[in-house]
């Protein structure tokens, strides 16, 4: 959603960059392009002001610093104001002290709210809370069926009493709920109101009956990212009429421009509690302002690939094949297989490349990536046998023969995948033996030592009267004590200042 933003501010920083000192005219051509950047995001015109008087009343006041140079502080200033507008911190649910918590859903129709709902549940199930999903939305055709389904999805109960189809009362609805929810144990309750067309007064008028009949712990709106300003403005006369406590986004991975996401938590003044990233309902989590800011301009979002690798890798199988790679054992095809389908659960793999710092430099080969390609090495591998698997090397020219008719493939994708699955072997061997290729370890970290060549043996001299004298030793060079003191190759150590990740 943000890559034209993110584009157009790399640009501006990249030009400063080049500057080894900036000045006041220098500050005020670069507000100006991120004024541009962010009226072209359909951020709102008194958030973009706040926003450029605060970076440059900092950037102008600054006093430079030893760590940075002033085209880094500028960034930094940035990153730090972004933080700001998108909420600051993250917030997490208010969980009521006497269960059930009641957590009440609006929003205009067609944001995704109905399959918002469920993914909501599935992720409260998931931190070990026992969610019940409410259908009070009686008015919009098929809502309840489409609830039930999707309860069904994510594996959580749904109650639902009345048809809808413009069948039942939703106040009736909502507070039935709660006694339900209270007899079965339910601790958190989940209530799905109807969607609105715009401001209507009738259903913001069965929205404020919905939230006096049940007094819910946390009324969400649900905001559709992609639709602009509107959903601001949508989202302030809600507040006004009803009330809202929080704000979730929906459909951060479309195209638009995202100026609501950057707008709405400043404009409202309420937190972004969670945010939707996709159509799965595993797609969803909660909203940190800090990694939003470092999304935006191509800092990577790490922390949250961490978390979802958590979640998704099995410890015991990774701890396994780690062990296999420092020389306890052989790693084969099979265990690359089983970390590779591991990675596929935390999502396309573009997604999880976009995460990683510096990966907006090549966004257009991470888009690119083909899905496909890592089917045909799965069905590669599945047609060879578990001896095949565990050892390539046993792979003559009629096994591989065999392996690409099997997996419906020519035979050079099997030698390419044979020759790249050993060529990375023995990469991640080494480095996890505390070295890279051809490099000796480093100290504290084990690994060999790189082969020593023989010295040629010195000529001792000889003294009076036939005494032989002792060489001339050189002292020797103190050892490394930590790995600040050890000294890189030249040609490493600029590859390494060169991807340092800029603040």
């Amino acid at each position: 959603m943000f890559d034209t933003l993110q584009d157009r501010l790399s640009s501006v920083f990249k030009g400063l960059r080049a500057k080894g000192r900036l000045t006041e005219a220098d500050i005020d051509a670069t507000m100006r392009e991120i004024r541009i950047a962010l009226l072209e995001a359909d951020v709102n015109l008194g958030v973009v002001k706040e926003f450029v008087a605060a970076v440059k009343g900092r950037a102008m006041e600054a006093e430079l610093s030893k760590a940075l140079n002033p085209s880094q502080q500028v960034i930094k200033f940035v990153h730090e104001e972004l933080i700001s507008i998108l909420g600051g911190e993250a917030r997490a649910v208010r969980f009521a002290k006497q269960p059930p918590t009641v957590i009440m859903l609006a929003g205009l129709q067609g944001a995704g709210k109905t399959t918002l709902a469920g993914k909501l549940a599935r992720w409260l199930k998931a931190e070990k809370h026992a969610p019940l999903l409410v259908a009070a939305d009686l008015q919009r055709p098929n809502a309840v069926n489409q609830l039930q389904i999707v309860g069904e999805r994510a594996g959580v109960h749904v109650f639902a009493p009345e048809p809808g189809n413009g069948v039942g009362d939703p106040v009736d609805v909502a507070r039935r709920a709660i006694a339900h929810a209270s007899a079965k144990l339910y601790d958190v309750v989940i209530v799905d109101t109807a969607g609105r067309l715009g401001i209507d007064e009738e259903l913001m008028q069965q929205a404020a009956d919905i939230k006096a009949a049940v007094r819910p712990h946390e009324t969400l709106f649900v905001v559709d990212a992609m639709i602009g300003q509107d959903a601001v403005n949508t989202a302030k006369a809600f507040d006004e009429g009803v009330g809202v406590d929080g704000v979730v986004l929906t459909k951060l991975d479309g195209d638009a421009r995202g100026g609501a996401a950057l707008s709405i938590a400043r404009v409202l003044g309420k937190p972004i509690m969670f945010a939707s990233s996709g159509e799965a309902l595993g797609d969803f989590d909660r909203f940190h302002p800090d990694r939003m800011a470092s999304r935006i301009l191509g800092m990577g979002d790490v922390l949250t690939l961490i978390e979802q690798a958590e979640k998704t890798f099995d410890a015991e199988q990774s701890r396994a094949a780690a062990e296999k790679l420092m020389g306890r054992g052989k790693f084969g095809l099979q265990d690359f297989l089983s970390q590779m389908q591991q990675l596929r659960k935390m999502g396309p793999m573009s997604k999880i490349l976009g995460m990683l710092p510096g990966a907006g430099q090549f966004k257009d080969a991470i888009n690119e990536i083909d899905e496909k390609e890592i089917d045909r090495i799965e069905a590669i591998i599945y047609s060879m046998t578990p001896a095949e698997r565990d050892d390539v090397s046993v792979l003559n020219g009629s096994r591989r023969a065999r392996i690409a008719k099997g997996a419906g493939v020519q035979v050079s994708e099997v030698n390419k995948l044979v020759t790249r699955f050993v060529e990375a072997r023995k990469m991640m061997e080494a480095m996890a033996g505390g070295g890279m290729p051809g490099m000796p370890g480093m100290p504290g970290m084990g690994g060999r030592r790189a082969p020593q060549k023989k010295q040629p043996k010195k000529q001792q001299r000889k003294g009076p009267k036939g005494v032989r004298s002792q060489p001339s030793a050189r002292p020797a060079a103190p050892a490394p004590q930590s790995l600040d003191e050890f000294q890189l190759p030249p040609e490493l150590q600029k590859m390494f200042d060169a991807n340092k990740p800029k603040f």
